[in-house]
């Protein structure tokens, strides 16, 4: 229950909101492109009335839902994903699965083989319907027996969806591939020297990399992860033809939640682009979202993730890293056609957790090309969520053509809008805003579906 004191996850653009809604014929400004036709999904934490679950990353899943349509806003719903932590609540649940492995399923929420999936690092995934009922947990007939990540990545070329879960008991690290009618057809166990908090990894065309990183499991507290001085950092290769067979190369110690993109360049290095964050911010950052353990005490001011590059040179063992941006960027997206495959842009939110949190307020477009960043800056009280990136159906298209769609929230908690962007024009003013009938709490990660098919709805 929550305490006097509110935790700072609970308050302002991070407060839970208190039930499920659903409003039609949303309001409008500017045109929305006719293009933009389907569903905008993103997910979040979102604990129930009353509960404090000890850390931001620790409420129920909620989905918060917008459907677009031949340049209309039709519709908003959000809702609680009925995983299993909510079967204490059966004013909301009803029939719950039963199974304990899944917890709270609200970090990500994607689309693969027709169906769509929330998910957590920390269980199984969850299917839901396209209008956000909960159909349950799914374990692919029964072959997975791990987590899955929250950040799985779908080859443009094969259609597989590469991924892996880790746990704070062995096996503490497996990869997993599902094919593109999904089918879980290959597994393997890699070795690591510890429970380390794996949220993200990256694919190449030939190639997987796993980030071992020092933020490790440490029992004690309702977020049991803790950044670990003795435990190094490195990053693994692994052979997409050979799972299970990796090859680990030291780096300086820091944490990444998120992976920009991965690929093999002419010379057959690799090449990372990741929101890093060094070790005291890694320290701010932790502190500043739910309870901080251990002795350590935090570098003063905010906590920043910086976009960096790693080339990774197997053929002499070496990384070398290179820092893309002193701006503090978060969340990096792109065009999907381009994952494991050379891009040119990375789009991201501006980062700085702290006590100069949201003084930095901006979506940006990251050209790799050029070095160079073009923003679209908001009022310092307004905070964007990631921003997805929804190609435009053009025959040839640039790689940048298409959108950017982001729920921006006001600081007090009280309005939110999803923002279009033009993603060739990102500085410019937007394409279109919809104004969103309730304020949505600052969330994870979201995708857009588009309609396969005509429906209803």
């Amino acid at each position: 229950m929550i305490g006097t004191s509110t935790p700072l996850y609970l308050t302002g653009h991070l407060a839970p909101v208190p039930d499920e809604t659903e409003a039609r014929d949303l309001a409008v400004s500017g045109t929305l492109p006719p293009e933009l036709t389907g569903r905008y999904f993103r997910n979040g934490p979102n604990p129930l009335p009353g509960e404090d679950p000890g850390h931001w990353f620790g409420g129920h899943g909620m989905l918060h839902g917008i459907r677009l349509r031949d340049g209309r806003a039709e519709w908003y719903r959000n809702r609680w994903i009925r995983t299993a932590l909510l079967a204490g609540a059966p004013h909301l649940v009803g029939g719950a699965p039963v199974d304990r492995r899944s917890v709270s399923a609200n970090t990500h929420v994607i689309e693969h083989a027709g169906k769509i999936f929330a998910l957590v690092e920390n269980g199984f995934p969850y299917e839901v319907s396209k209008d956000l009922a909960t159909l349950g947990p799914r374990t692919f007939d029964g072959r997975l027996t791990t987590a899955m990540t929250a950040h799985p990545k779908t080859d443009p070329t094969t259609g597989d969806l590469h991924f892996f879960g880790y746990g704070v008991r062995p096996p503490y690290l497996t990869y997993h591939r599902l094919s593109a009618e999904g089918t879980l057809v290959e597994s393997a166990e890699i070795e690591v020297k510890g429970p380390t908090m794996m949220h993200d990894f990256a694919i190449t065309e030939r190639h997987a990399v796993f980030l071992d990183l020092p933020m490790t499991f440490q029992a004690g507290s309702r977020m049991p992860f803790g950044w670990d001085d003795a435990y190094g950092a490195r990053l693994g290769v692994m052979r997409l033809d050979r799972p299970g067979e990796v090859r680990w190369l030291e780096i300086e110690p820091c944490y990444v939640f998120h992976v920009g993109n991965a690929h093999e360049d002419a010379q057959g290095r690799i090449v990372l682009d990741v929101s890093r964050y060094a070790a005291a911010d890694a320290d701010v950052m932790w502190g500043s979202i739910g309870p901080r353990g251990g002795d350590r005490t935090p570098a003063a001011g905010p906590a920043v993730a910086r976009l960096h590059r790693w080339t990774i040179d197997l053929t002499a063992g070496h990384v070398a890293e290179t820092t893309l941006s002193e701006r503090g960027m978060e969340f990096p997206t792109l065009d999907d056609e381009r994952v494991g495959r050379a891009n040119r842009y990375l789009y991201t939110v501006t980062s700085s957790v702290g006590e100069r949190a949201g003084a930095d307020s901006a979506i940006t477009r990251y050209d790799t090309h050029l070095g160079s960043t073009a923003a679209h800056e908001l009022p310092g009280d307004v905070h964007p969520g990631e921003a997805v990136f929804v190609p435009s159906a053009a025959p040839d298209r640039a790689e940048d053509e298409g959108w950017l769609l982001s729920i921006t929230t006001t600081s007090d908690g009280k309005a939110s809008e999803l923002l279009v962007l033009d993603a060739t024009d990102v500085a410019g003013p937007p394409v279109a805003t919809v104004t969103l009938p309730r304020g949505v709490p600052a969330g994870f990660h979201g995708s857009w579906i588009p309609d396969s098919e005509p429906e209803e709805g």
